[in-house]
Formats: structure tokens, C-alpha cells, sequence
């Protein structure tokens, strides 16, 4: 093996986190993570939060690494290649898989960051016939990469990852992302929970479970209503002194399941393919049971099985650029 190919920073820069690890192999041997992602370059109209972010992390853990383990390179995916991160880096058109991806990386320099060389990996961009865009990734396609080549997940089948975003993402029988789907509903509950009037309704720290029997209700009022009247219904319970800052919280997630869910059934897009459900637990916990209740298998990604699949993914592309 070369050093490349032994020693190598990954970066995973989504809106709202970062993290890094430095792998010998495939081992990892010092990461880093941050609750900064390229969201602050929208809101500061600037690159230099995150040029920081990247220049701290990369070097913590090459310091963590010690001369033993120091890297060649550094391999990045995720926002980071998007017009609010470094460089932006043109979607790969889907069907796509390893080989468009790998074909697609481009290799730049940030010598602000560190004076390795980066390869940053473009996104995919699934677009009609006529060539309209119907959806976009970055990042998530790397990880389905890895989940495939780490056998997580079957083929065809699909992944659900409910982040900032949440995404329904299609992988076929050659294991090339062909379709998926997004909805804002990871951020509208982040901005429902600290920048409307029902701020005072919910919780500040999110949970780790959320109560069932309360996520059904807010369910069934969406499904009954609308989602911006159950919303605003968060605020009557809390004029009513009904139910704790937690369990409207789990009320407001459920409407926010029960909307997205709906579509994506009546979409008839699922079929009998594998459903793999991936993201801050509570969530996924939630989605499994609403799949229960209409008699639809799932299996649930760790968290150390989500870094292992990015990673695995990652390396994936840079062995298929170096051929």
C-alpha cells in the first residue's frame, strides 16, 4: 500500500454538523465532530466560519494521529462541495453509482485548511426526462454506497434518512441511487421548536425517546386537519395546561411523520423492496412504528453503523479514483 492509500482524512460536512476522522486502512484512529455545517455560510453570507471549522478539526486529529499516522490526503463529501461550501462540485445525473461518483470527484487545493490535497465528491441529481430536476443529494450517496458494499442493505431497496433533511432514497439492483425523494421537514421542526410562538410550548433539549401515544395524536390531527393547524394546535395544548413540553413535541413530530409518510405511500414508490430507516433515534423509532401500523418491514441503522457505511463509501471512491 502507498501512504495514500493507508492514511487518509474523511470529512462529512452536512448543514448543521461536521465531523472528521483520520483512518490508517480502515481503522479509524482519531475523529472530531462539530455543530457547525455550511448552514452558518447562508446565514453569515461567507465561507470563513467553516474554512475555520475545517482548519481546527483536520488538525486535531492529525495531531491525534502523531507521526505515526500521518495522512496524504484528505477526502470530503457532503455539503461541503455545494455553492455554500468550498467549491462547488457540478450533481452527477442519477441513475448513478461508485463509478459516475469516483469519475465525477475532483481534486482542489484549500491551502488556508492544510497543505494536503482534497478530492471532494459531487452529489447526484435526479431530474426528469426532459431534464428537470426532481430531487438532489450530497452526502447521502456516498453513505448508500457504503451501506450496499458493508451488505446493510439489500437489493433494490431504500433508504430513509431523516437529518436536516429528510430523503427517501431509491437504490436499485446495481446498487446505483436511481430515485428519492426530500421534504424541509427536519429543519421546520428545528425552526417550529426555536423561532415561532410555540418556542414556549416544547422542550429546548430534543429528547432520546418521544412519547408513542402522543406522536399518534399529532398523526391523526394532521391526517384530520392540516399540517399548519396541528401546528397551531401545539400552542392550544399549552393553553389547556395539556400534556408536557415533551409530549407536544412528540404531538408536533408525529404530524410532521404522518405528512410525509402519507405521500410517500400514496406514491405506491416502496413495493416489497427493503426499507432501511437511518437518523437521530427517537425519529427513526417513530417511522418504524408508523411502517408497524401499515404492516411494512424495516431495519434500523447505529450510529456506528451510519459511520461506518460514509467511511466505507468514501474509501470506496477514493480506491476507484486511484485506478
Amino acid at each position: 500500500m502507498t501512504c495514500l492509500e493507508q492514511h487518509t482524512i474523511c470529512v462529512d460536512m452536512g448543514t448543521t454538523n461536521t465531523r472528521v476522522w483520520l483512518l490508517c486502512a480502515d481503522q479509524i484512529v482519531a475523529s472530531a465532530k462539530q455543530a457547525n455545517g455550511v448552514r452558518v455560510s447562508a446565514s453569515e453570507g461567507s465561507t470563513g466560519k467553516i474554512i475555520a471549522v475545517l482548519q481546527e478539526m483536520i488538525l486535531e486529529v492529525s495531531s491525534h494521529g502523531g507521526d505515526g499516522h500521518q495522512p496524504s490526503a484528505i477526502a470530503a463529501a457532503g455539503m461541503i462541495t455545494s455553492s455554500l461550501g468550498l467549491s462547488e462540485i457540478p450533481h452527477v445525473t442519477g441513475p448513478a453509482g461508485l463509478s459516475e461518483l469516483a469519475g465525477a470527484a475532483q481534486w482542489h487545493n484549500f491551502r488556508e485548511i492544510s497543505n494536503l490535497p482534497f478530492l471532494l465528491v459531487p452529489g447526484i441529481r435526479i431530474a426528469t426526462e426532459n431534464n428537470s430536476t426532481i430531487d438532489v443529494m450530497r452526502g447521502e450517496e456516498t453513505m448508500c454506497l457504503g451501506l450496499v458494499a458493508s451488505g446493510l442493505m439489500e437489493l433494490p431497496g431504500f433508504v430513509l434518512n431523516f437529518g436536516s433533511h429528510w430523503k427517501a432514497i431509491e437504490v436499485d439492483s446495481r446498487g446505483r441511487i436511481c430515485s428519492s425523494v426530500t421534504s424541509l421537514s427536519g429543519e421546520l421542526i428545528d425552526a417550529v421548536r426555536n423561532q415561532t410562538v410555540l418556542a414556549s410550548s416544547l422542550p429546548q433539549q430534543f429528547p432520546a425517546e418521544l412519547v408513542w401515544n402522543w406522536v399518534e395524536r399529532g398523526m391523526h390531527e394532521a391526517r384530520r386537519t392540516s399540517l399548519p393547524q396541528t401546528l397551531f394546535r401545539i400552542r392550544l395544548l399549552e393553553l389547556d395546561k395539556e400534556g408536557s413540553e415533551a409530549e407536544r413535541l412528540a404531538f408536533l413530530v408525529g404530524a410532521f411523520v404522518a405528512t410525509d409518510l402519507d405521500t410517500l405511500i400514496a406514491r405506491r414508490i416502496f413495493g416489497n423492496k427493503q426499507i432501511v430507516l437511518n437518523g437521530h433515534h427517537a425519529i427513526v423509532e417513530c417511522w418504524r412504528r408508523a411502517f408497524e401500523q401499515k404492516s411494512m418491514k424495516t431495519s434500523m441503522l447505529s450510529a456506528e453503523d451510519t459511520e461506518r457505511a460514509f467511511l466505507k463509501g468514501l474509501q470506496q471512491i477514493i480506491e476507484e479514483v486511484r485506478r
